[in-house]
């Protein structure tokens, strides 16, 4: 467990971390609640499902990652499963600022790599940045989505981000999350390619065919995978390299154990991640040549 979630959690009100110790400090916590555990923790504390939501947003914002700016932000997505998934923007020294990851990204990303379909509503101890709403227009979920704050009422994502423009806009049908998977293959590869490419085929990139995947490898042998989360207005992309970090930060893992990285992409695709993603590697001081296939 990290030091400030440890720092969160003792600080939090006793009526609630009660409840909450014994699921967070659990060795087998991924800053993710099930759906049975959030319904318990509701009748445990009294709570209403808003004020529970908001009451978690500490934990969710200890995973911060921000050298640059020190400002933590934290965001929790749930699921169409109802598990709700903690998530924290991520800053990377040395690197350009559109490197950088959102806490809504972070939430949003973190509950499609654990297979979530699409995304009921997100909790956010900040008011989405217009990045973020632009982003969260791409979702399968978008039109539903509702978006809750610290002293506010809940609102829709509609609200928020009025006459958007999306996908219909560019005669796209696919959205984010919404479980159409591609089926590349190759007959011959090691796990890491293996599993890069499996990350591809859940990739979204219906704007430049760029549907690529990453996988990482840490010195513990443990994988964590990413794929690509491309954008109707382009610059709210989400690359697959920040999506695997994103699962390695939700599991607590530090970036400089990573051991080796696999990106794979489509020749056919309109763009490259290849030089952008051995430069973030760079700037994590892991001195890693990127593992590359073009499919």
């Amino acid at each position: 467990m990290n030091k400030q979630l440890q720092k969160v959690l003792n600080e939090l009100p006793e009526n609630i971390a009660i409840y909450l110790k014994p699921i967070v400090e659990n060795q087998d916590f991924y800053a993710t609640i099930s759906a049975p555990q959030f319904e318990k923790l509701i009748k445990q504390t009294g709570l209403s499902d808003k004020n529970l939501r908001l009451a978690l947003l500490p934990l969710a914002a200890s995973y911060s990652i921000s050298p640059i700016s020190n400002f933590c932000v934290g965001a929790i997505a749930r699921g169409l499963s109802g598990h709700l998934y903690f998530g924290a923007n991520i800053e990377f020294p040395d690197a350009p600022l559109g490197q950088s990851v959102h806490a809504e990204q972070s939430a949003i990303s973190h509950a499609w790599m654990k297979g979530e379909q699409g995304i009921q509503d997100i909790t956010i101890n900040y008011s989405p940045c217009g990045h973020c709403r632009q982003f969260m227009n791409e979702l399968s979920t978008a039109q539903s989505l509702m978006v809750q704050l610290p002293e506010q009422d809940e609102k829709s994502l509609q609200q928020y981000l009025p006459e958007s423009f999306g996908p219909k806009d560019l005669n796209i049908n696919s959205r984010l999350m919404d479980n159409n998977p591609l089926t590349h293959t190759i007959s011959n590869g090691d796990e890491l390619l293996n599993k890069a490419i499996a990350a591809l085929n859940i990739s979204h990139a219906p704007y430049s065919g760029n549907y690529c995947g990453i996988a990482i490898m840490l010195n513990d042998k443990s994988v964590y995978c990413g794929a690509y989360a491309e954008n109707a207005a382009f610059n709210p992309s989400l690359p697959a390299l920040q999506v695997a970090l994103i699962q390695m930060q939700m599991a607590g893992k530090d970036f400089s154990t990573i051991s080796s990285v696999a990106l794979v992409e489509l020749k056919s695709g309109k763009i490259s991640h290849q030089s952008s993603t051995q430069s973030v590697l760079d700037t994590l001081g892991v001195a890693i040549t990127l593992d590359y296939l073009e499919i």
